[in-house]
């Protein structure tokens, strides 16, 4: 488990320990990032708990965010290159598969559902990735694989959010697609996420570092929270995890929590976490 940190460099990029050291030095490919609407919670769309429920599966150590520190540049112009690669794909298409296969499918039609995001009709390198997972969908034939343009997929994703299950993306698009579901869901304090990898994983929730509101008791902390019943899950203690977010809900569902339109919660940080405990007791 892990909380959020980070400081900005003189360039003005950011030295995260979390995505910029440990995603690519621990090989967690898989950053898994839950979206789910839960009873109690008032949200700035018109959806119900029930209508959001799905898993974004974000490609974790490719992508533009290979990049990171090695973009070149002068004062008049820069570049970033964008990798993929088949291997990277591949693992990454398979673990959304098999997760597809675990969950009840979408909730507007209970179909075990990948949906993939790209850009594949502008860059070489979101064809490749469409390629692949198209390869890698003729092994699943029970799960659902269907196709969204990054720019449609955030559209549908505020107006038709019950139509996915799960959604498979390259890293910058991942990035930018869990943070628009948080915002339909509650706020980005809402939001757990595990990384993933073959020998190692690590959970944290999906949101920044924040200072500005750093001991300030304002921070939602069920993000964290709900990233410890992933953990717990991830080590097959899956009554202890169902504990936890039973626990969770049934504070938002009875009004013990409330989060206000802001994202923070009602009464502080603290006054959630006790809640929570009250609840999970």
């Amino acid at each position: 488990m892990s909380g959020r940190c980070g400081h900005e460099e003189a360039d003005g990029t950011e030295a995260g320990l979390l995505g910029g050291v440990l995603r690519t030095g621990l090989d967690t490919y898989a950053n898994v990032r839950p979206v789910r609407l839960l009873p109690g919670v008032r949200t700035p769309t018109i959806h119900r708990p029930g209508d959001i429920d799905y898993v974004i599966v974000r490609e974790n150590t490719e992508g533009l965010y290979l990049s990171r520190g090695l973009g070149v540049g002068t004062r008049d112009a820069c570049v970033d290159q964008f990798f993929v690669s088949r291997a990277g794909v591949d693992r990454v298409a398979r673990f959304a598969f098999e997760l597809a296969r675990t969950r009840d499918g979408a909730p507007a039609d209970g179909t075990r559902r990948v949906t993939l995001v790209d850009k594949s009709n502008v860059l070489r390198s979101f064809a490749l990735f469409r390629e692949v997972t198209i390869e890698v969908a003729v092994e699943y034939p029970d799960v659902e694989l269907d196709f969204r343009y990054s720019d449609a997929a955030a559209h549908d994703l505020v107006m038709t959010p019950r139509h996915f299950d799960v959604v498979l993306t390259e890293n910058f698009v991942g990035d930018l697609l869990s943070d628009l579901g948080a915002a339909t869901v509650g706020g980005l304090g809402m939001c757990p996420s595990g990384n993933i990898g073959a020998g190692t994983s690590y959970f944290e929730p999906v949101h920044g570092s924040a200072p500005g509101i750093a001991g300030r008791d304002l921070a939602n902390p069920i993000s964290q929270i709900l990233s410890a019943a992933m953990l717990l899950e991830h080590l097959d203690a899956a009554e202890a995890a169902g504990r936890i977010r039973r626990a969770v809900e049934s504070a938002l569902a009875d009004g013990a929590v409330q989060i206000e339109p802001t994202g923070c919660p009602r009464g502080g940080t603290r006054a959630v976490t006790r809640a929570v405990l009250d609840h999970l007791a």
